[in-house]
């Protein structure tokens, strides 16, 4: 994998990186933004056009409603200020995917300005700090089509291009150059398209191309004051190789500087089979495009009842929710991280949570035997063969002691052996505990007298060995004896 020369810490050391990123987010609607067709993707080629997507003559764009309210939401959720009056306008280049000859798209008047997101970061002393980054503004547009280079047998002579995704609604989220390092982009990204699937605005596909990244990167020496030039790094189909790009096109950039020459503002390309960025083009500037109002679309009003009325739809994003499932179910920060990973997620656990009579011990069942189980099973969430409701009903067995850690191991192997739900199994298999302090109490007399040298090392001080008393006994009731009992028997039987 070819990459920049190593640079010595002490020379990386001299440069800040300054990095922003310009977020393009494909609107989960059924049509598209100005016309009827359908918003949907893998379709065969060219057959969801019509004249309008086309740009023929006569044909004229009407506003998608649905599209207005799904980045409304997605405003709101980025914490942007929301502006009544926008307006749309027409951005001018020519591309082969592009058969009008112009995007429309909003410039100067956006739909949502001045919003943040705040993500994990470290300061200068290297302590974890929250990092709040600036976002500059949301604003609608259309999509291209789309040029397709390879999978044909002329590939190596033809472009192929597919109109389908022409018209289709997007939003831009254009951050503030506040991003300082690679890590931070990458949080930055991960925490906005989390956000975004809460708010069900899109499915934030990338290997679909819902969710699109370029990101606009420069270094300046430290301490200085004035940004240097930047570069734009396109085409980058993951947050991981978002990262890997940032971290190459710095270190580019200083060798330029390094070596006396001088950073040109271009679009560059990211390749990652050779783990570098090339040369695309130049940057174009705003006045490249010929920006003007789109003449056929009015004015876009979002009213204080329009606007209340969309809002009453936002859900309880994510941070927000995980802060009041730490106060109300007992669990760490962590776990509230892991259960709201998505939204359907975190509302099956809350469901389970509100069932159960230990939300932590659900928590704990949910991290602890179930993820596993699903990921050695190579199956998402939503296929597993325990319901939540099952996970209830197993943390409740736990909690009162009617079944010990092995026994519930036990009956979910079979769950996933066998395709059932826990209550199913649980109710054929139902393994019968030993709650019989006579019948314990016999076995570890037994074990003890098994184990005199273990028995010494206990009365010696070494307290910690009853748990080698424990483990004997559960093995010789094969898991079946109440582990509560058992501790506490065998506390007293060694203390005696």
């Amino acid at each position: 994998m070819a990459t920049t020369t190593a640079l010595p810490p002490e020379i990386l050391a001299k440069y800040q990186p300054v990095i922003g990123l310009e977020v393009h987010v494909q609107l989960l609607t059924a049509t598209k933004a100005f016309c009827g067709c359908a918003n949907l993707y893998g379709a065969s080629p060219n057959t969801n056009i019509c004249p309008t997507c086309l740009g023929l003559p006569g044909a004229l764009p009407v506003l998608n409603r649905r599209a207005v309210e799904f980045a409304v939401l997605a405003s709101r959720a980025i914490n942007c200020r929301i502006n009544e009056t926008s307006v749309f306008s027409r951005k001018n280049y020519f591309y082969p995917d592009s058969p009008k000859g112009y995007q429309i798209s909003q410039f100067d008047k956006p739909l949502a300005e001045e919003g943040y997101i705040d993500v994990p970061s470290f300061d200068a002393a290297g302590y974890a700090i929250t990092k709040r980054i600036g976002i500059t503004r949301l604003h609608m547009e259309e999509d291209a089509g789309k040029s397709i280079h390879d999978g044909f047998a002329d590939s190596a002579t033809t472009t192929h291009i597919d109109l389908n995704r022409c018209g289709t609604p997007l939003v831009e989220i254009v951050s503030e150059p506040d991003l300082r390092s690679p890590d931070e982009a990458y949080e930055y990204l991960t925490r906005l398209k989390e956000i975004l699937l809460y708010t069900g605005v899109s499915d934030c596909n990338m290997e679909e191309g819902s969710l699109r990244c370029d990101a606009n990167v420069s270094v300046m020496l430290k301490g200085a004051d004035k940004f240097g030039t930047k570069a734009e790094v396109k085409n980058v189909n993951s947050f991981r190789y978002i990262r890997s790009a940032l971290e190459y096109e710095i270190e580019r950039q200083i060798e330029v500087l390094e070596g006396g020459g001088r950073v040109v503002q271009e679009s560059r390309l990211w390749n990652n089979a050779e783990g570098r960025t090339f040369s695309m083009r130049s940057k174009e500037q705003a006045h490249d495009y010929r920006y003007f109002p789109e003449p056929d679309l009015p004015l876009l009003v979002v009213d204080h009842d329009w606007k209340a009325e969309i809002l009453t739809a936002l859900p309880e994003l994510p941070e927000a929710r995980r802060a009041r499932m730490v106060a109300d179910y007992d669990i760490t920060g962590q776990d509230a991280q892991v259960l709201t990973a998505t939204r359907a997620f975190a509302d099956q656990f809350e469901a389970a949570a509100r069932a159960a009579k230990s939300p932590k011990r659900v928590s704990s069942l949910i991290q602890g035997e179930l993820l596993g189980r699903l990921r050695a099973a190579s199956l998402e969430l939503d296929q597993s063969p325990v319901s939540m409701s099952g996970i209830a009903l197993a943390a409740d067995l736990a909690e009162s002691g009617e079944l010990s850690s092995k026994m519930l191991k036990q009956l979910l192997d079979i769950c996933f052996e066998k395709s059932e739900d826990f209550p199913s199994v649980y109710e054929r298999e139902k393994p019968q505990q030993i709650s019989d302090s006579a019948a314990i109490e016999k076995m570890i007399d037994e074990v003890i007298a098994a184990n005199p040298k273990q028995v010494e090392q206990y009365r010696g001080g070494k307290k910690t060995v009853s748990a080698f008393f424990v483990g004997q006994v559960m093995r010789l009731s094969k898991g079946q004896a109440n582990p509560a009992m058992l501790n506490e028997l065998v506390t007293k039987k060694l203390d005696a």
